[in-house]
C-alpha cells in the first residue's frame, strides 16, 4: 500500500536525523490549532478571513494538512508522524469554517508569502485549495500568475490537483500552472461514506493548455493526521483528498532542503522527478509517479 511504503520510508529517513529542521514551510489553508505535535514550531500566523491574531482552525482542514507536512507524532508515540517533523510552520488562513475561500484572500496570502520570504526564510508554500473556474477566466489567470510569481522568487510551490477526477482536464486552478509542483493522490480509489462504492477522485491532466499534470502523486485516502479537537482527547482524525497528498510532497521537499539547502526550487522539482516510482497508472493520472524518499535523499 502506498501510504504504508511512504510512512516506512519516512521513518527510515527520520532515523538518519533528517527531519526538515531549519526549513520553513508556509501553508495556505483553514487555519491551525495548537496541537502538541507541532505547536512549538509555529513561527507565524495570519488570518486573511476574520483578521484574528491568535492562531485557530474552525474547519479542521488546515490542522490536518499541517500535521501531514510537519507533525512529529508525539501524541501517538510516533505512529502518526508527518513527513518533516522538524520543520518550522507558518500558517495563513484563507479558508473559512466551511472550507471556502475567496480569490482575493488567497492572492493576498501568496503576496504576503513573497513579501516575507526572506524575513522568515520561507522555502516551501503548500496550497491544498483550488478553484474549478468559479472565479472566472480572469480570476483563475490572476491566481496562476501569483503562484508563478512565488515560484519565480525561489519558493517551492506545492499544490493539490483537486478531487474532480478521473476525467481528463480536471486539474483545479492553480494546479494547472506549468511551473508549480501539482500533486495527485496515489490511491486508486476512495471509499465513500455510504455503501461500498469506490470512486476514482484525483484530478487528472492534461490541462486545457495541454500541460501534463500532475507532476507526482502521494497517498491521499483515509490519511490520519492532527485534529483541532485534541483538547477533548481526539488527537487525530482521518481525511481523504489530494489536499492530503500535497503536504506529503511538501514535507519531502523540506527533508531534501534540510539535507541540501543550496538547491533551487527547480532542482527540487527535478529531484522529485528522478526519485519517483512508476505506479503503473497513465501519465496524466500519476505524472512521474510517487517519490521514493530514500532515493530522493540518496540514502
Amino acid at each position: 500500500m502506498d501510504r504504508v511504503r511512504m510512512k516506512l520510508h519516512a521513518a527510515q529517513v527520520h532515523q538518519r536525523g533528517i527531519t526538515g529542521k531549519g526549513v520553513t514551510a508556509c501553508i495556505l489553508d483553514s487555519g491551525i490549532c495548537g496541537h502538541p505535535d507541532y505547536a512549538d514550531r509555529i513561527i507565524a500566523f495570519r488570518d486573511f478571513v476574520n483578521g484574528k491574531k491568535a492562531y485557530y482552525d474552525d474547519a479542521s482542514h488546515g490542522t490536518h494538512v499541517s500535521g501531514i507536512l510537519g507533525g512529529d507524532g508525539r501524541s501517538s508515540n510516533g505512529r502518526y508522524c508527518g513527513i518533516a517533523p522538524g520543520c518550522s510552520l507558518i500558517h495563513l488562513k484563507v479558508l473559512d469554517q466551511l472550507g471556502q475561500g475567496s480569490l482575493e484572500n488567497i492572492i493576498d496570502a501568496i503576496r504576503w508569502t513573497v513579501e516575507h520570504r526572506k524575513q522568515y526564510g520561507i522555502r516551501i508554500m503548500n496550497i491544498s485549495a483550488g478553484t474549478t473556474g468559479e472565479a472566472g477566466e480572469e480570476g483563475a489567470g490572476r491566481l496562476v500568475r501569483w503562484v508563478e510569481k512565488a515560484w519565480d522568487d525561489g519558493i517551492v510551490v506545492v499544490v493539490a490537483a483537486g478531487n474532480m477526477g478521473p476525467l481528463p482536464m480536471t486539474i483545479t486552478v492553480p494546479g494547472n500552472s506549468r511551473k508549480v509542483i501539482t500533486v495527485g493522490s496515489s490511491d486508486q480509489f476512495q471509499r465513500q461514506p455510504r455503501g461500498n462504492t469506490n470512486v476514482n477522485y484525483s484530478g487528472c491532466g492534461p490541462t486545457r493548455e495541454c500541460i501534463c499534470k500532475p507532476e507526482v502523486v502521494a497517498p491521499g485516502t483515509e490519511i490520519v493526521s492532527c485534529s483541532p479537537h485534541w483538547v477533548q482527547g481526539r488527537y487525530y482524525s482521518a481525511k481523504s483528498g489530494t489536499s492530503m497528498a500535497s503536504p506529503a510532497v511538501a514535507g519531502a521537499a523540506a527533508l531534501l532542503l534540510e539535507q541540501e539547502p543550496e538547491l533551487t526550487n527547480l532542482q527540487v522539482k527535478m529531484r522529485l522527478k528522478e526519485s519517483a516510482q512508476d505506479l503503473g497508472y497513465p501519465i496524466h493520472r500519476q505524472g512521474w509517479g510517487m517519490p521514493d524518499l530514500r532515493k530522493l535523499l540518496q540514502l
